[in-house]
């Protein structure tokens, strides 16, 4: 049976009791690490765990609610047997930041422990705020937290790399690229651009204004963030809707939302989000779209320099691929560009996340004329172009949905297939919709 001391890497406990295991497991990541064994005593006695799956989960649970920053790579748990009595070994590893802390407490004495010895111990004041500051200048997080896979591929980074002029050195990419830690192990930079991950990036429409039910739902991540990345444009794109007003010269078209603004939204999500704590989301709505990153503002600046354009990625090396591959063209632009347009309340700044709200243009939604749509004028000619039931209730469904399929339109309308391309290809005709891409991954624009 293996002997069980306790030592400055080593706490043992008889029982599970989540505010003390919580203070040691923190104590720990601001140290150097350590293992608590649950189900031994002080004096190395095992007497097992109870319940050990529940144990497992109220663990799994307090780690993630109850420790801010949330620590990503750095714990994990397994159960040994010592004869017939199971207990739990939880391998705490020194935390990637400067500091961690008891989340109802925060950055407090009581809040901030360490490990010194066989104890916990209070940090000064001094010391956490030493440690705070040294947080807020320290390098990307995401070059320290270890991938969760291995091995990893950058086939299409390089693609994308050298379609822009760029020459690859394979020997230095990832080097070039600080896809690495320290020692040698893949970072959290480097899962996600890699080929394959298991990283998600979703894509959820709702049918409402709410989350009471969900339309549909994308997830375009397993693959490099840089692909990811422009196939959720690609679908932001096609959710655009226009609407087209053709009886006037210029024609004038007025769009679902600014997509120079969602662009930039887009991009700002991925780089300012904190990949070690969990993935951003774009949320689609009836009335608006929201892109959440978390982490809250980049460290180190204010609301008002935030509002400004003043540039502080939370990711700068991710930044630096972002405007290599000119996904962004200049950084400080996208929070002004948005705030010009849709204004300060756009932006919902909480301390854990930072939502992004781009309203919809709701005349996109208002029909001309109900049941009769203008043929744009030739020679000098303003001829109404009347549209039979079936014609009225395709424009309407492609308002809800500009990439809806014939399958769809078929029950939608409760008509045949060949219905469906009929009345399709008389809309076309008579100029109130066109085919923007191809069959497969293009979508329905109203001309009207």
């Amino acid at each position: 049976m293996t002997q069980y001391i306790e030592s400055e890497t080593v706490e043992l406990k008889s029982k599970y009791a989540t505010d003390s295991f919580v203070r040691e497991v923190v104590s720990f990541l601001n140290a150097e690490g350590g293992v608590i064994y649950i189900g031994v005593q002080d004096d190395g006695t095992v007497i097992g765990v109870e319940n050990i799956s529940e144990v497992s989960e109220k663990i799994s649970d307090c780690i993630t609610d109850q420790i801010e920053p949330r620590p990503r790579g750095e714990i994990a748990s397994k159960v040994i047997y010592e004869g017939n009595l199971p207990i739990l070994a939880v391998n705490v590893k020194k935390g990637i930041r400067s500091i961690y802390c008891i989340r109802k407490y925060g950055y407090s004495s009581k809040g901030c422990p360490i490990r010194i010895g066989t104890t916990c111990k209070e940090m000064s004041y001094e010391e956490i705020q030493f440690r705070y500051r040294r947080q807020l200048t320290s390098e990307d997080f995401m070059l320290q937290a270890p991938a969760k896979y291995a091995p990893l591929s950058f086939s299409m980074m390089k693609i994308l790399l050298v379609s822009r002029g760029f020459h690859i050195n394979e020997n230095a990419f990832e080097a070039s690229f600080n896809l690495k830690r320290a020692d040698g192990s893949y970072n959290v930079l480097a899962e996600i651009l890699a080929d394959q991950n298991m990283v998600p990036l979703i894509f959820v429409k709702f049918s409402g204004v709410n989350k009471a039910a969900i339309s549909h739902r994308s997830d375009y991540g397993g693959q490099s963030l840089l692909l990811g990345r422009q196939r959720m444009k690609d679908r932001l794109i096609a959710e655009n809707i226009c609407k087209t007003d053709t009886s006037v010269r210029p024609r004038i078209d007025e769009y679902l939302y600014d997509m120079d603004c969602v662009n930039e939204a887009l991009a700002n999500m991925l780089v300012h989000n904190d990949w070690t704590e969990t993935e951003p989301l774009v949320a689609f709505y009836s009335d608006r779209v929201v892109f959440t990153s978390h982490g809250g503002l980049p460290q180190g600046i204010t609301e008002e320099e935030f509002f400004m354009g003043v540039s502080r990625p939370r990711n700068a090396t991710l930044m630096r691929i972002f405007l290599n591959l000119g996904i962004i063209e200049h950084t400080g632009y996208g929070v002004p560009l948005i705030v010009k347009k849709y204004g300060r309340e756009a932006f919902d700044i909480h301390r854990t996340y930072i939502d992004v709200t781009i309203p919809f243009n709701q005349a996109v939604f208002e029909p001309k004329e109900p049941s009769r749509l203008r043929r744009p004028h030739h020679k000098g000619v303003d001829e109404a172009i009347p549209l039979d039931k079936d014609e009225q209730r395709i424009i309407q469904e492609l308002a809800k949905k500009p990439n809806i399929t014939y399958n769809e339109l078929m029950l939608k309308l409760g008509v045949s297939r060949k219905t469906v391309s009929r009345k399709l290809a008389s809309l076309v005709e008579k100029e109130q919709i066109e085919r923007v891409g191809n069959n497969r991954t293009g979508y329905w624009k109203i001309t009207r």
